[in-house]
């Protein structure tokens, strides 16, 4: 067996998967489940990592849903049309996310740090795929991910969401702009979720997964219906690619959902 590791939640019950770096054919400074093409690995090792990594979740890797992330909000709506290969060019404007209510359309976002949420309707059979770094995380792209959700029959208190992996406060280091945009964000509702750097003054620790989380819970989405995976990136540099950690020279996780 090749060994790809892919991290799932219970409350998604359609076929999901985070990546991580394990399982792959990648090397050097991309061993080894590098996912990203535009980070300089070969681009048979890319492909072959998605051969493996769509086995493990169980969807074809050949072709799915993904474009040029621009840590903006605009979450559009796909149909297999919108279907590519990772070796492609992406047809897509920008885009930091993706909703469906189609089967076997498989929506895709990248992260290497950023935060990664999948959201399921089980009943209307609605999935979404969202790229949340700290700059569209504040400007509510998870507003417009549940909005996009509800234009497809989707209803908050139905909606299930998975925080995957991302940089957490732990290492999250920001300036004072970050908490201030997140109590614009939360409309002050975000006690608990930054706090004063001790060792560097003017510095935060801020959680990022934690203000993707209070902010669903805002848009009607239930405290049940919501899994924070709890996985640091930084922090695990030999299992997760990580920007802060390792720069440029990374590769990068890939987080999918599919009907």
């Amino acid at each position: 067996m090749e060994n790809v590791e892919v991290l799932q939640s219970a409350l998604i019950t359609c076929r999901h998967g985070f990546s991580t770096r394990t399982g792959g054919v990648s090397e050097g400074i991309f061993s080894s489940l590098n996912l990203g093409a535009n980070r300089g690995d070969p681009i048979g090792n890319v492909l072959e990592n998605w051969r493996r990594f769509g086995a493990a979740v169980g969807f074809d890797g050949t072709r799915f849903v993904h474009g040029h992330q621009s840590h903006g909000t605009t979450v559009r709506t796909a149909c297999r049309e919108d279907m590519h290969s990772i070796a492609e060019p992406t047809p897509w404007p920008e885009a930091d996310g993706y909703v469906t209510d189609q089967p076997d359309v498989p929506l895709v976002v990248f992260t290497a740090d950023c935060t990664p949420l999948l959201m399921q309707d089980p009943a209307a059979g609605v999935i979404a795929a969202v790229h949340c770094g700290w700059r569209s995380a504040v400007a509510d792209i998870e507003g417009a991910a549940v909005k996009a959700m509800e234009s497809l029959g989707a209803r908050p208190g139905n909606i299930r969401a998975a925080i995957g992996p991302g940089i957490r406060r732990c290492c999250f280091q920001t300036g004072p702009e970050v908490p201030a945009a997140i109590d614009a964000l939360l409309g002050g509702d975000s006690r608990g979720l930054y706090e004063p750097d001790e060792g560097a003054p003017g510095k935060f620790r801020t959680d990022l997964p934690g203000t993707v989380h209070r902010r669903l819970l805002q848009l009607g989405l239930r405290e049940e219906n919501i899994d924070e995976l709890g996985i640091c990136t930084m922090c695990g540099p030999d299992r997760f690619w990580s920007h802060r950690a390792m720069g440029p020279e990374r590769g990068s996780q890939a987080n999918v959902i599919v009907l």
